[in-house]
């Protein structure tokens, strides 16, 4: 028998999924342990342990991979909590850093901050000036050496960087994703000065045209590389003393994991990790329900996720934005706001209320949980309205302080607002509601799909007590609430069902239809790199696919847009069809007739994803079936729950989630009580459990 493990680690709670090869699941969750949250981790594992009743060094033994989602990667960046790095780039360019193309002014601002042009922080930079420095070398548009690298002008230029202390050093020349030459000599030249000194090269990070995009995505993985390196190699190594005899996997924001040795050498393409692990799971589940077209949503303690899965595969993106920066990362688009569990209400400078996006997190976390918090949040306005049980979450284990939390609403948001502490438990509850709606009509309409046509996926600790409403928000008809074993746990869920999955590209611009030959070429370079570092993963895999895919735009503008490209021998008619196929998609993102055909189509990158896929296929169990449709003998209590500030506190029939079965239907208003989470079924809406134990909601009929 042996072991896969996924873990999930939060900004509040970490999450572990076990499957154990044969059919069964099992499931833990412990608090998150910032600022370490390897101790998390362990702790969340010895949780496994406990439950399956051996030793933590017996189950490690058994485990073939753990694949792990952590935050540590995104947290640093967002909070500017990474060291000092060095960069290094051609003589002439250190400022294109500064100037951030422009874009870097208004990349990733809320309309809000965008039109407040006298209040607009411009003080965005990713280090000081003094930290960049410029290298003689020069290579022209096609690779070729125009001015030889000056060796004595890196040595000039990295010596002081070394001596004020750095210990990281980005380097991105002009056309290096042409010809990595230059860059490899200048790491060799500083390594001879310091060979412990960590170095990202941008034709390895992110071989990729458009040179600020390229440099602040290497300067970045710069920044958390060595963190990433520090954190991972003491947390494989508790495992490794603990007994763990397979490979720690990290999750990465393309939906598949890599090994934690090689994840450094790129860590930012692990900045996603924590995110996309239940769009993965999502997927999964999606495959055994027969649903094509997912809205997957998770709420958690700090951040609420939106990802789409359309026609079975899930939706992706080539390039995201960390605090106003482009950054070039293979990812499944996910969108996100401020807006979970811990998220705090507050009231803004107009008498508005607020709710995130600044979270309590697990320290100190909600005021409920009577452990320093003083800030009102979802948490407290969920207990003061009767959603979360005063006995507490986590099967009683984590006590609620139902005083704290009225004290805290009463003070910060009732009394100022001139509003009972109900009603203002209700009133934010309302705003978490219309805001996470918002959220899912922007990711789904404005993608150009009809909500109508999706089904909608709630999980994470907080997601089940709000997905009905939001759900109805954007007309989505049918929501499934994953339980069963995985429970809230769905994250972890989806990285134990993630296989590895490497990504690989470079750009090389051209008019299209390119000779099928050049295209060929890239192809057959990019996927023999790509062989390579799967056999780096030291696991076996069942197959191997790769999938390819082009970035084209029309000759002049930016807007680039990624097709599929047949694998294979490919021929001329296939360009073609590469090239008609960009200007449907250009059709479907910007509106018909946006297109210039006139222009002509430009191919700007190559990329091939190859997915090792592994021996294991997590499964949900199925659930016994009930006698009959009427889930009373699951009923609880009756308690006085409040749903609606239009209609008060209603008496509201309790269930226990252990009690029921496959068939059960439930009548809305209703709370259904899950050890890790609490499901919320509406005034008019029905509940049915289905045969693996998944919750689903009906919205209308």
């Amino acid at each position: 028998m042996a072991y896969v493990i996924g873990v999930d680690v939060g900004g509040t709670f970490t999450d572990a999924v076990l499957d154990d090869d044969s059919g069964n699941l099992v499931a833990a969750k412990a608090p998150s342990t910032p600022p370490d949250y390897s101790q998390g981790v362990m702790d969340v594992l010895a949780a496994l342990a406990e439950q399956l009743g051996e030793p933590l060094g017996e189950m490690l033994a058994k485990t073939h991979h753990i694949a792990h989602g952590t935050t540590s990667s995104l947290n640093a960046l967002v909070m500017g909590n990474v060291p000092p790095v060095g960069f290094v780039t051609t003589q002439g360019h250190r400022d294109s850093l500064f100037i951030m193309n422009v874009e870097g002014r208004y990349l990733g601002a809320s309309p809000e901050v965008l039109q407040n042009v006298l209040g607009q922080s411009k003080q965005h930079a990713l280090l000081p000036k003094r930290h960049a420095v410029e290298v003689v070398e020069r290579l022209d548009r096609n690779g070729d050496v125009v001015v030889a690298l000056d060796e004595q002008s890196v040595r000039h230029a990295v010596a002081p960087l070394l001596a004020e202390g750095i210990r990281s050093i980005a380097v991105s020349l002009l056309w290096a994703f042409k010809n990595p030459a230059h860059e490899q000599r200048v790491r060799e030249i500083v390594h001879e000065l310091d060979p412990d000194v960590f170095v990202s090269l941008s034709s390895e990070v992110s071989p990729r045209i458009r040179e600020f995009a390229r440099s602040a995505t290497t300067v970045m993985s710069a920044q958390i590389g060595p963190g990433l390196r520090d954190y991972l190699g003491t947390l494989e190594g508790q495992l490794r003393a603990d007994g763990l005899a397979g490979p720690l996997l990290v999750m990465q924001s393309n939906g598949g994991a890599i090994a934690a040795a090689e994840a450094p050498a790129t860590a930012i393409s692990t900045v996603g990790s924590v995110l996309t692990g239940g769009v993965v799971g999502a997927v999964s589940l999606a495959e055994q329900l027969g649903h094509r077209n997912v809205i997957s949503t998770d709420v958690g303690g700090t951040t609420f996720l939106v990802g789409l899965v359309v026609d079975g595969e899930p939706v992706r993106t080539s390039t995201t934005i960390i605090n106003h920066h482009p950054i070039n990362v293979p990812t499944l688009e996910v969108h996100a706001i401020g807006s979970g569990g811990g998220a705090i209400a507050w009231i803004d400078a107009g008498g508005n209320l607020q709710v995130g996006p600044r979270s309590a997190q697990s320290v100190p976390g909600p005021a409920c949980y009577a452990a320093g918090g003083t800030e009102p949040t979802n948490t407290d306005a969920n207990l003061v309205l009767g959603i979360l049980p005063t006995s507490g979450l986590l099967g009683g284990r984590k006590a609620l302080d139902l005083d704290a939390a009225r004290d805290a609403i009463r003070t910060r948001i009732a009394e100022p607002l001139g509003l009972s502490v109900e009603d203002a438990a209700a009133a934010i509850y309302a705003v978490q509601n219309a805001q996470t709606g918002d959220l899912l009509r922007k990711t789904v309409v404005e993608a150009g799909h009809d909500p109508r046509e999706f089904v909608l996926y709630a999980f994470g600790g907080a997601g089940p007590a709000y997905c009905a409403s939001y759900a109805a928000e954007v007309g989505v008809k049918e929501v499934v609430v994953p339980l069963g074993p995985v429970a809230s746990a769905f994250s972890a869920y989806g990285l134990a069902s993630s296989d590895i999955v490497l990504t690989a590209e470079v750009s090389d611009p051209g008019l299209m239809p390119l000779p099928p030959e050049r295209a060929a070429a890239h192809f057959g370079a990019l996927e023999a790199q790509l062989a390579g570092a799967l056999g780096r993963q030291q696991l076996s895999f069942d197959r191997v696919e790769y999938a390819r895919s082009m970035d084209l735009c029309y000759t002049a503008q930016l807007a680039e847009v990624s097709v599929e490209v047949p694998g294979g021998e490919l021929e001329p008619a296939d360009m073609v069809g590469v090239a008609e196929s960009f200007e449907r998609r250009y059709a479907e993102l910007y509106g018909e007739g946006t297109g210039f055909s006139a222009a002509g189509v430009q191919a700007i990158t190559f990329r091939v994803r190859a997915t090792g896929i592994l021996p294991f296929d997590p499964q949900m169990p199925k659930l016994a079936d009930a006698e009959s449709a009427d889930p009373a003998d699951a009923l609880l209590a009756t308690r006085s729950v409040c749903l609606d500030a239009r209609h008060g506190y209603v008496d509201t029939p309790v269930y226990d989630y252990r009690a029921l079965r496959a068939g059960h239907r439930i009548a809305g208003p209703a709370v259904i009580e899950v050890p890790t989470t609490t499901v919320v079924v509406p005034p008019g809406m029905t509940g049915t459990v289905d045969h693996l134990g998944n919750l689903n909601i009906h919205t209308r009929d």
